[in-house]
C-alpha cells in the first residue's frame, strides 16, 4: 500500500493538498480557485477524476475559497462539520454536503480519513490523517499549540504536512501590528518554526519520510532558513519547503523505513 501527495498551494493565500491513491484521491482543503486547482494538478499530471471527496478543516477563507465552484462542476462531496459550514456561509448544494464525525475514520474507497480536534482561532477546526493500508499521512496546519492530539497522530505518520508558519525573531521585529502578533503566538494562531521543530524532534516516528514544511508566513518566515532548521534535524527524513505561489512535485509515500523516491511533475503516470 502506498499514497501520492502534493501541496498545490500552502500559506495565508490559499491551502489545498492531495492525497490519494493509485484509484482515488481527496483534497483537504480548497482555498484556491476550482480554475487553479485545474491548472496545478495538470502540471503534476493528477487528474480531478481521481478526486473523490474534499475535507474542510475550518472556515478561514484561504481554506474554503474554491470549494463551491469545485464542488459543484465535480459533483464532489464536501466533508465539513455543521460549525464550520454555518461560518463559512458556505453556498452549498444539500446533496453534497457531508458531515465527519471527530475521531471517527471516513472511509473514501481505500483511504480512510480521520480528523482530530485543534487549537486555533476557528468555530470547529480540525486537522486530519489519511491512511491506505499501514501507510499514513497527516495534515497538520494553522494549529496554535502542539496539543495531545498533534503530538498522538503525528507520530504514527510516515509523512505529514506540518505548520512552520513564523520565525520567532521575524515576527517580532516585523510590520505586523502588535494585535496581530499577540493573534499569531497566542496559543490560537499559528506554529513558530521553534514549536514545529519541538514536536518533529520529540515524536517524529523512526518510519518518517518525508515532512512538508507547510502555511510559511510571506512577511514572518524564510522558506530558506526554515529549510535548513529542519534539514539540520532531519535525521533521513527528506525535508520540503510547501510553496505560497507554486505546487510541490507529487510524492510516493510507502510503508517502508527508507526515503522514496519523487515523482516529478516530467514524468508521466497513468495511476493518476
Amino acid at each position: 500500500m502506498s499514497l501520492f501527495v502534493a501541496s498545490l498551494n500552502s500559506g495565508s493565500n490559499g491551502n489545498c493538498y492531495y492525497v490519494g491513491n493509485e484509484r482515488e484521491a481527496i483534497l483537504v482543503d480548497a482555498g484556491i480557485s476550482c480554475r487553479e486547482t485545474e491548472k496545478r494538478m495538470a502540471r503534476l499530471g493528477l487528474s480531478m477524476r481521481k478526486v473523490k471527496a474534499i475535507f474542510i478543516s475550518h472556515e478561514h477563507s484561504d481554506h474554503i475559497r474554491g470549494i463551491t465552484v469545485l464542488a459543484k462542476k465535480y459533483r464532489l462531496p464536501v466533508y465539513i462539520t455543521p460549525l464550520t459550514l454555518q461560518h463559512g456561509g458556505l453556498a452549498l448544494e444539500d446533496g453534497l454536503i457531508s458531515a465527519f464525525v471527530t475521531g471517527e475514520p471516513t472511509h473514501i474507497g481505500g483511504l480512510l480519513v480521520t480528523a482530530f480536534s485543534k487549537q486555533h482561532d476557528a468555530a470547529h477546526p480540525h486537522s486530519f490523517t489519511i491512511a491506505c493500508g499501514d501507510v499514513k499521512v497527516g495534515v497538520f496546519t494553522d494549529i496554535g499549540t502542539v496539543c495531545e492530539n498533534l503530538v498522538f497522530h503525528f507520530g504514527q505518520c510516515h509523512a505529514a504536512f506540518l505548520e512552520t508558519n513564523y520565525d520567532e525573531e521575524l515576527l517580532e521585529n516585523g510590520r505586523y501590528p502588535l494585535h496581530l502578533k499577540r493573534r499569531i503566538r497566542g496559543g490560537m494562531g499559528h506554529l513558530s518554526n521553534k514549536q514545529a521543530l519541538a514536536l518533529f524532534m520529540d515524536h517524529k516516528p523512526a518510519y518518517m519520510t518525508h515532512l512538508f514544511l507547510s502555511h510559511l508566513s510571506q512577511d514572518n518566515n524564510n522558506p530558506a532558513l526554515v529549510h535548513d532548521l529542519f534539514n539540520t534535524h532531519a535525521n533521513g527524513t527528506e525535508i520540503i519547503v510547501a510553496s505560497r505561489y507554486v505546487e510541490t512535485p507529487v510524492y510516493h509515500i510507502n510503508g517502508g523505513a527508507s526515503k522514496v523516491n519523487t515523482v516529478t511533475e516530467n514524468l508521466q503516470f497513468t495511476l493518476f
